[in-house]
């Protein structure tokens, strides 16, 4: 059931942003009065379709992408029959480069348009939750393993990232301070500063959800939560409420401190200070074998929670949008130095294992956004095969004057499909290796 899931949102997704891009070419198209042959969502073979005025529109039994055919054009078919004809008012041939360019970047503009309406929506119906720089500067951070590579600890307060103030801890782990040169987060620890460096290539250490869980948290106070029935907890007369103040004698204030106090009494009976609505009382409580002792705690922290009007939404989704294609465009510059790996890159499998084997809309919707600026971003890129191939060739026609030769267009044209196909081939692959690392 988790793999239907997973699928299910990577295919609903796909065809969301899919057809929406496909139908930025299609009515682009038709505006400029050319003949739109097909419109799919999905590749072949077609799994049902129908026939309205010119256009058949059909779904394929490939789930990765679409395509329209446009009369007159040398696209992914590789239908050049009728280029050996003269050009017919309708076909794309026929057209001013203007208007050819316009269809073009159809598609792009609408995944733009839709990834800028997402995530606007979003800002306007979610706000923000997150913990506050003073919220990490009074408390200090919980140092896991990935935080610990690179020198930070447990109680560390983060002051500052690249020696600029920062809002949120997630701004911390955000791709902007990852892929920074020379990138150092400033620390008070023990009453000094340090400087702690971001090596070069650590962002590689984030290629999934699950790293982050890895890097840091803020530190929390906490009271005893519920109490699990036939626990140690429960025996000893823990009551929910209760605050944990020492165990065996060692000074307890953050919930972190306390795991780390019964990582070391497993299958031992140790000594809690409890203060209670009415007294401070001394317990012994049995810790089982897993370093618990049968509670859920209630993080006395709260996280900051803040509201947008729809002005505000506008602008901090627009601005969310187009730092998902900025931050790409770096990922990318970085990966031709090798700062970037390119193990990074992900086919279907990863974008699955993104979106999660829990269905939330508010989490589906977030990566449907992300996809669609990413999808615009690298239909941009000046490969024949992708729309920014065929804006690179429009470009140079409208520039000098001369359009290439059909038969150089079809040429770049298979051999853009040979880039496409070898990059999904790596794509699939890299998915392939991370279930064995």
């Amino acid at each position: 059931m988790d793999t239907l899931i997973m699928v299910g949102q990577l295919l609903l997704g796909l065809s969301i942003l899919v057809g929406l891009h496909e139908l930025g070419h299609l009515l682009t198209a038709k505006m400029f009065g050319m003949r739109v042959e097909k419109f799919s969502i999905g590749f072949p073979p077609k799994i049902a379709g129908f026939q309205w005025g010119e256009t058949e529109y059909s779904i394929g039994a490939i789930p990765l992408g679409g395509f329209v055919k446009i009369s007159g054009m040398v696209d992914e078919s590789m239908d050049t029959a009728q280029l050996s004809s003269e050009p017919q008012p309708w076909e794309f041939r026929a057209k001013p480069a203007w208007q050819r360019l316009i269809v073009m970047l159809g598609g792009i503009i609408v995944n733009v348009i839709t990834g800028i309406v997402i995530f606007v929506f979003l800002v306007y119906n979610n706000g923000e939750t997150y913990f506050s720089r003073d919220q990490v500067v009074e408390n200090g951070i919980v140092a896991y393993e990935y935080a610990e590579a690179i020198g930070l600890q447990t109680g560390d307060k983060i002051l500052d990232v690249n020696g600029q103030p920062y809002q949120s801890i997630n701004d911390l782990s955000s791709g902007n301070v990852l892929l920074s040169e020379n990138g150092f987060y400033t620390v008070e620890r023990n009453g000094e500063q340090v400087r702690v460096d971001i090596p070069k290539g650590f962002i590689n250490t984030f290629n999934n959800e699950d790293a982050f869980s890895k890097f840091i948290s803020v530190r929390f106070p906490f009271e005893v939560g519920m109490i699990e029935p036939g626990s140690g907890a429960e025996a000893a007369g823990l009551k929910e409420g209760d605050k944990i103040l020492a165990v065996n004698g060692e000074s307890i204030q953050y919930f972190d401190e306390m795991q780390l106090a019964l990582q070391n009494l497993k299958n031992d009976t140790a000594q809690f200070v409890v203060q209670s609505e009415s007294a401070t009382d001394t317990m012994a409580i049995a810790v089982s074998d897993d370093a618990r002792i049968g509670i859920a705690v209630n993080p006395l922290l709260e996280p900051v929670s803040r509201k947008f009007g729809f002005g505000e939404s506008l602008a901090k989704g627009t601005e969310r949008a187009f730092g998902v294609v900025i931050l790409n465009a770096r990922a990318l510059g970085k990966m031709f130095t090798g700062e970037v790996s390119a193990k990074n890159v992900s086919g279907p499998i990863g974008m699955a294992k993104i979106y999660g084997d829990k269905w939330d809309w508010t989490k589906f919707w977030s990566i449907t956004g992300l996809i669609s600026m990413i999808l615009a971003f690298m239909n941009l890129l000046p490969i024949p095969a992708l729309d920014g191939g065929h804006v690179m060739f429009l470009l140079y026609e409208m520039v000098s004057g001369r359009a290439p030769s059909d038969k150089f267009l079809e040429n770049a044209q298979k051999v853009g499909m040979v880039i496409l196909l070898a990059l999904m081939v790596f794509a699939i692959g890299n998915d392939i290796l991370k279930f064995f690392i």
